[in-house]
Order: structure tokens, then sequence, then C-alpha cells
């Protein structure tokens, strides 16, 4: 894990809040939008980059547009938890495009996993043949979101 960035003043937070919302925008813009010139705007984005504070840039796709409405949290319950269990679990998920989401969590299960399908018979299938084949999985129990109320991409 990477040490947080301490030094950002008031124009890389303006930075990082406008990026988020339009990644897209131009430096010129940017510059106008947070009051600085273009030159030093460029040489505090290449900084925020470079420092790993920005990670990359990426299209922000609708599911719903693409056919993955259905959206499934899931706990998982590992048979083992000792270090080699966690890392061939954790290696395990990264093959499986259905999760969008795995994080370990410090409670009565060890994962949670957000699951985006087409529909619920899709999602049983993926349940069964995927995240139940998972290395060390012992047990799942499934919480089916009906709607989004707020998601950061």
């Amino acid at each position: 894990m990477k040490a947080p960035m301490s030094d950002l003043d008031r124009f890389d937070h303006a930075i990082l809040r406008i990026l988020a919302v339009d990644g897209r925008i131009t430096a010129t813009e940017l510059a106008r939008r947070i009051g600085l010139s273009k030159s030093p705007t460029q040489a505090r984005l290449k900084r925020l980059e470079e420092a790993g504070v920005i990670t990359g840039y990426r299209a922000i796709l609708d599911p719903i547009r693409m056919g993955q409405a259905h959206v499934a949290f899931v706990e998982v319950r590992l048979s083992d938890t000792r270090e080699a269990a966690l890392q061939a679990f954790n290696r395990a998920v990264l093959a499986v495009p259905e999760i969008e989401q795995c994080h370990m969590i410090a409670s009565r299960f060890d994962y949670l996993l957000k699951v985006r399908t087409a529909d619920i018979q899709d999602y049983r299938r993926v349940l069964a043949e995927r995240i139940s084949a998972l290395p060390h999985v012992a047990g799942t129990s499934t919480y089916v979101a009906m709607e989004a109320v707020k998601e950061v991409s």
C-alpha cells in the first residue's frame, strides 16, 4: 500500500475534484477552472500522476445499458484463512469478470464481493460454477440489490 501524499494543496485538490467528474477536460480548461495558467497546471497534473495519486483515466460504462443490471453482494466464508489460502483466493477472484469488487472484511465472514450479472439466473450460474469453486470457499450468503442509490465509479 502506497503512503498518502501529504503535500497536496488547494490547487491539487481542485484538480482532483474536477478530474473525478470530467477526466476528458482539456488542460487549458482545467487551468482556467482552478485559476492557474496552463504550464503550472500541467506540471501539477504530471506530479500527481507520477506520485500515483492519479492512477489512470477510463471510460465509465453504464452496466444497465450493457445488459448487466443485476447486482448481488456476497459474503464469503473461507475454510482456511492462513496467508497462502488468502493469496490463492485473491488471485482466483481476479479471474472472475462478474466480480466487480472484492474486499477482505473483519467480520464473521472473510470477504465481501460485489457481483454484477445480467439477471438472477446468470447470477445463480456464476455463484454455483465460479464463486463456490474459488479456493477455500466454505460458504456464501447473497444479498440482492434492488436499487443503487449512490455509486461512485
